[in-house]
C-alpha cells in the first residue's frame, strides 16, 4: 500500500509540474520577449528553487494537505486514502494536460480528498471546505482580476505621462570640451563640461557622449525586470504547490518532510520539463495578446497574491491567479479571446467534481487490488 502511495504521489507531481510549470513564463513566451526553451529553462529553475523554500516557509499548506480537519484523522492516516486521493488528483490534472486546459491542481486535490473521503463512507467537514478551501479559490482569480484592472492604467499613465518608451534612456555622458568666444578679441577658450546626468533616447545619450555614453536603457531593463517577475511568480508556485503534494507522502514511513518536498520537487520539474507545451500554447498565445510591459504586470499581479496567500497558508490556485491576471488584461487592453477564455472556465467548473468521481474510483480500485 506505501508503495501505491509513492507511485500515486509521483503521478501528482509529474502532472502538476506539465500543467502548471509554464504559467509562470507565459507572458514572457506570449509576449515574444523568450523562447519556449528559454522560457521553460526558467520557470523549471525558479520553480525547483521555490520547491526548496518550501521547507521553511509553506509549513501551514504541509498539514492542511493531509486532509486532517476535513475527514477523520484516522481516515487521514490511511495510505489507501492518501494513494487515492493523489491517483484522482492526478489524473484529473493529466487529462486536462492532455487537452491544453489550464486547471487548478489544487482544485483537482481538493475534489479527489472529498471524493475518497465519500468512497470510504468518512465524515466530511463542509465547514472546513468552504472556509479552508472554496472560499480562498474563489476569490484568488477575481482579485487577481480586479487588481490587473486597476494596476495595468496605472502603470500605462505613469509611462505615458513620464514620456518613456522602449528607446528611452536614463544615461551618464562623459566630460566634453567645447570651444566659447572670450573678450573682444573673440579668443576662443575651451570649456569643460564633467560627466552630466540625461534621460533621452539611447541615441541622443550617445550624441551628447560623443560615443561615451554610460545608461540605462528602457526597452532592456523591462525585459530583465519581466524575467525577474516570471522568476518570482514560479518561485510562488512551487512554494505553493509542492507542500500540497507532499503532505500526501508523509504516510510512507521512510520519508520525512524534507524529503517528501525534495522529491515531489525534482519530479515537478521532470513533469515540466517534458509535457508543458500544449498547456504553454494555451497561456501565452490563446487567452490574450501581449507586450512586455502587460506581460510584466500580470506577473506582478500574480506574485503578490501567491506568495502572499502562501505565507497565510491559504491554498489558493497559481494557474487560477495567473490566468486571472491574463483576464483582467486582457478586458483592459481590448483583446481578451472570450471564447477561449470561457472555455478554460468551463475547464474549472469541472476539475472539482472530475477530481472527486477518479478520487472515489482510485479508492475503490486500491482497496480491491491491495
Amino acid at each position: 500500500m506505501l508503495f501505491f502511495v509513492l507511485i500515486a504521489g509521483m503521478c501528482l507531481a509529474f502532472a502538476n509540474g506539465a500543467n502548471d510549470n509554464f504559467k509562470g513564463v507565459a507572458t514572457l513566451f506570449g509576449s515574444r520577449t523568450t523562447s519556449y526553451r528559454g522560457a521553460l529553462a526558467w520557470a523549471t529553475v525558479a520553480t525547483l528553487v521555490g520547491s526548496c523554500a518550501a521547507v521553511m516557509l509553506a509549513g501551514t499548506l504541509l498539514k492542511k494537505f493531509s486532509g486532517k480537519g476535513l475527514i477523520s484523522a484516522e481516515l487521514a492516516g490511511d495510505p489507501q486514502y492518501g494513494a487515492a486521493v493523489a491517483l484522482g488528483a492526478g489524473l484529473t490534472v493529466l487529462l486536462a494536460t492532455r487537452i491544453g486546459m489550464p486547471v487548478s491542481t489544487t482544485h483537482g486535490l481538493v475534489g479527489a480528498l472529498v471524493g475518497a473521503g465519500w468512497a470510504a463512507q468518512s465524515a466530511i467537514n463542509y465547514e472546513q471546505l468552504g472556509k479552508g478551501f472554496f472560499v480562498p479559490l474563489l476569490v484568488s482569480p477575481i482579485l487577481a482580476v480586479g487588481v490587473t484592472v486597476v494596476v495595468y492604467p496605472l502603470f500605462r499613465l505613469v509611462r505615458r505621462r513620464s514620456g518613456i518608451n522602449e528607446q528611452t534612456c536614463v544615461c551618464v555622458t562623459d566630460g566634453s570640451a567645447e570651444m566659447m568666444p572670450v573678450g573682444l578679441g573673440n579668443v576662443a577658450a575651451a570649456v569643460v563640461a564633467g560627466p552630466a546626468l540625461q534621460i533621452a533616447s539611447a541615441a541622443d545619450c550617445e550624441a551628447a557622449g560623443h560615443g561615451a555614453a554610460t545608461g540605462i536603457v528602457a526597452g532592456g531593463t523591462l525585459d530583465r525586470m519581466h524575467f525577474l517577475s516570471a522568476g518570482v511568480v514560479s518561485f510562488a508556485r512551487g512554494l505553493n504547490d509542492t507542500p500540497k503534494i507532499a503532505a500526501l507522502l508523509l504516510l510512507v514511513p521512510a520519508l520525512g518532510s524534507l524529503s517528501a518536498l525534495a522529491l515531489v520537487g525534482v519530479v515537478i520539474a521532470v513533469g515540466g520539463l517534458l509535457s508543458a507545451r500544449r498547456v504553454a500554447e494555451t497561456m501565452s498565445r490563446k487567452i490574450t495578446e501581449m507586450n512586455h510591459g502587460q506581460g510584466f504586470t500580470a506577473n506582478v499581479v500574480t506574485g503578490m497574491i501567491v506568495i502572499g496567500a502562501s505565507r497565510l497558508g491559504m491554498p489558493v490556485s497559481t494557474t487560477h491567479v495567473s490566468c486571472g491576471s491574463l483576464f483582467g488584461l486582457g478586458a483592459v487592453t481590448g483583446q481578451a479571446r472570450w471564447r477561449v477564455i470561457g472555455t478554460i472556465l468551463a475547464a474549472w467548473l469541472t476539475t472539482l467534481p472530475v477530481g472527486a468521481g477518479l478520487g472515489a474510483a482510485a479508492y475503490w480500485l486500491i482497496g480491491s487490488v491491495a
